[in-house]
């Protein structure tokens, strides 16, 4: 199992949630209320956090500390997203081609062909 996986695995209970952030239920259910935090549910709709989820609610609970209005948390989060979903596109295109690039040097090692490594080395030299 991968970390990410492991950081958005539901664990723990609302009580749980609330004696690691210092935040009311009523808080967290008003955070889940807004989008801004969505927890799974069990069979019996129990809410379960994930350790993803305690660290955003940390993270909102730090904006609020700072006057941070709703909107403001919204748009800071959303931006957050986007910039760590832009990373990991980033991290698995650089996996891939560093794996390609490793295949390419263990299987034309001996070879005089021309291969996909040089036209892909251009990316990294403008």
């Amino acid at each position: 199992m991968e970390q990410s996986d492991r950081l958005h695995m539901p664990l723990f209970s609302i009580r749980i949630v609330q004696d690691l952030t210092e935040l009311t239920p009523r808080q967290i259910r008003y955070y889940e209320t807004h989008g801004l935090v969505v927890p799974a549910r069990t069979e019996g709709n129990q809410r379960l956090f994930s350790f993803a989820d305690v660290d955003r609610l940390l993270d909102i609970k730090q904006l609020t500390e700072q006057g941070i209005n709703m909107a403001g948390i919204k748009e800071m989060l959303t931006n957050r997203q986007e910039k760590e979903r832009n990373e990991e596109r980033e991290r698995v295109h650089s996996k891939r081609l560093h794996e390609q690039v490793r295949w390419e040097a263990l299987n034309n090692a001996n070879s005089h062909k021309s291969s996909i490594i040089q036209g892909q080395l251009s990316h990294f030299f403008h």
